[in-house]
């Protein structure tokens, strides 16, 4: 999945938004003598932050979100600079246990997104069950 949005990566910055620049992928960082990577780095000009992506071809668990949670902290102490704000970061899966996910970041302060990715377009007519449903709120 990487290799496929690094290759699109012009499409995949427009979605993004305007003022996304792209960083590196497999982005290094040293903590307590470990080093981590983070799939997808991203700084939001307009937004003044970092945008982290991780990618995840299965379920999206409770580590996942406890990985990303450090990885922002590290982020909010040596990688921002005077300015910045909080980074955000974006977990995309095949698909998450609502439940867990829940428990996992009900008192994270950090903005952690998680979104479920899907290979093909829904039909239209899950798209319009999907839009309606969204009406009724």
């Amino acid at each position: 999945m990487e290799e496929r949005l690094i290759s699109n990566l012009q499409q995949f910055l427009l979605e993004l938004g305007k003022g996304c620049a792209f960083i590196g992928r497999q982005y290094r960082m040293s903590i307590g003598g470990k080093h981590f990577r983070v799939d997808l780095l991203f700084y939001h000009r307009i937004l003044k932050c970092f945008v982290l992506i991780d990618l995840k071809r299965g379920e999206i668990d409770h580590q996942d979100v406890g990985q990303m949670n450090l990885y922002l902290n590290y982020f909010k102490k040596k990688e921002a600079t005077e300015g910045d704000n909080e980074p955000v970061d974006i977990i995309l899966g095949a698909y998450k246990n609502h439940i867990l996910v829940e428990y996992a970041t009900d008192s994270i302060a950090n903005k952690i997104l998680l979104a479920k990715y899907q290979l093909y377009l829904p039909d239209k007519q899950q798209l319009e069950n999907a839009l309606n449903r969204l009406l009724e709120l």
